[in-house]
């Protein structure tokens, strides 16, 4: 029988390295991060520090601890702080220190707003080291989860009803306990506690309907203003042409909620999406990425289920961009980003809009694949121009790249990362959050073009 085995022995003094600087490989994603981290401007979160109470930790070393967590699929502060203790990469980071959850959950907290000038830092950093050259873009929306449940959502019509229901039986309750002799009869029921129960749903019920009823004040606002808007253009066509104008007259917004608006009692700024797995509770998670370096430009979350309206956010975020960074040229956009509104967006915008009118069929013909289309009108519009620039060779070539940058990306996201959820509540966090994720992603995706 072999004996010929490596000693090893558990109590020895030193197990890890005597120096810090040995525990990982010089190339190692850890590494990384602290050193992108070291060169961040954080002056606002130094300085919201008043100097005062215990010792803290360094800000520095609490942002790598998130950015390599997030970057790595630990997201929860339990999780992060016993990775301090059970990982060689988490106890660099940390400089074998053990930041408690408490600690680590308050500052991501805290400094959620600052994260996205921290984005925008290694975004500068990816250029100075040669990994970005802005051009071309891909845009694309992903559904995520939020951390609700759809069975927690009531809607307009459900909650009138539950709560009419839920006052009866608070009334029944009360009735009963008027008849129940404790002396004689024994009641399995705990009335005060079911009426108690009762109350405090009613309360949660009544305080969901007056947000629903907030939110529908708001919608109706917008859409009568948008009626004012085509009724007014609509009466100066008839008084311009004398004649009636065509076409169906916009009908008049209704105030009030409908029977189908609705909200969550866990988390009431997430909303009901369809998604490839069916209806869930979810936020809808907008990236720009560049064709290119297939890193994160402009991040943004929305609670619309429809990402036509996304586009001027994505402009506006890619249009704040440092100059130094460089300029987008090129957007690229699928069927669900077309209206003739966001074309012309785009071109406001000097940013030439490839965003398909249509499903674009996986297998086309021959013909439709490789032929070229006929010459462009003269009187085109920006419509019109999109559509040929679309059918062109290049805009083939040049759209094709859609998929091949901005999807990959989330794919990493979801399942290598394994981000399908947030952990915060509310669209502020939320947000904030979906910052995290994106940086995140960047530091990952910035290693591996570096190494």
């Amino acid at each position: 029988m072999s004996t010929n085995f490596i000693n090893f022995n558990r109590d020895a003094i030193c197990f890890l390295p005597p120096s810090i600087q040995d525990w990982l490989p010089e190339n190692h994603l850890a590494r990384f991060v602290v050193e992108i981290v070291s060169q961040l401007d954080i002056k606002s979160i130094k300085d919201s520090y008043s100097g005062k109470g215990s010792k803290a930790y360094h800000p520095k070393m609490l942002l790598a601890l998130l950015f390599y967590g997030y970057a790595t699929g630990v997201f929860s502060s339990r999780k992060l702080e016993n990775a301090t203790y059970d990982s060689v990469a988490f106890r660099f980071i940390t400089a074998d220190t053990h930041p408690d959850h408490d600690t680590i959950s308050s500052f991501r907290k805290r400094f959620l707003k600052e994260l996205t000038p921290l984005f925008v830092q290694i975004l500068l950093i990816a250029k100075e080291m040669g990994l970005l050259k802005l051009g071309k873009v891909s845009l694309d929306g992903t559904k995520v989860k939020a951390n609700a449940s759809k069975h927690h959502a009531l809607s307009w019509e459900y909650a009138s009803k539950l709560e009419e229901q839920l006052k009866g039986e608070v009334e029944e309750l009360l009735k009963m306990a008027e008849q129940v002799d404790n002396n004689e009869t024994e009641n399995e029921m705990n009335i005060p506690d079911e009426i108690a129960r009762r109350k405090d749903r009613l309360r949660d019920i009544a305080a969901a309907k007056v947000e629903i009823e907030r939110r529908a004040n708001e919608r109706y606002l917008k859409e009568k203003e948008a009626f004012d808007k085509k009724m007014a253009e609509r009466a100066e066509k008839e008084r311009a042409s004398g004649k009636k104008a065509g076409g169906k007259t916009p009908k008049t917004p209704d105030p009030g909620p409908r029977k189908k608006d609705q909200i969550n009692l866990t988390d009431a700024d997430s909303k009901i999406m369809p998604t490839t797995a069916g209806f869930d509770q979810v936020y809808n998670a907008q990236a720009c990425v560049d064709i290119e370096s297939l890193l994160i430009v402009e991040n943004h979350l929305t609670q619309n289920t429809n990402d036509k309206l996304e586009i001027d956010t994505a402009i506006k975020g890619i249009k704040s961009l440092p100059d130094d960074i460089g300029q987008v040229d090129a957007l690229l956009g699928d069927a669900g980003y077309f209206s003739e509104a966001n074309v012309k967006i785009c071109e406001k915008a000097q940013i030439v809009p490839y965003i398909s009118s249509k499903r674009e069929k996986h297998h086309p013909p021959l013909q439709e694949r490789f032929g070229q289309p006929p010459p462009l009108e003269k009187d085109a519009d920006p419509v019109g121009k999109m559509k040929h620039r679309l059918q062109t060779q290049e805009g083939k070539e040049i759209y094709a790249k859609r998929k091949s940058t901005v999807e990959p990306v989330f794919g990493v996201i979801k399942h290598v990362i394994g981000f399908r959820q947030f952990l915060l509540r509310g669209l502020e966090a939320v947000s904030g959050e979906w910052d995290l994720v994106c940086l995140a992603y960047n530091l990952k995706k910035l290693h591996k073009l570096a190494c």
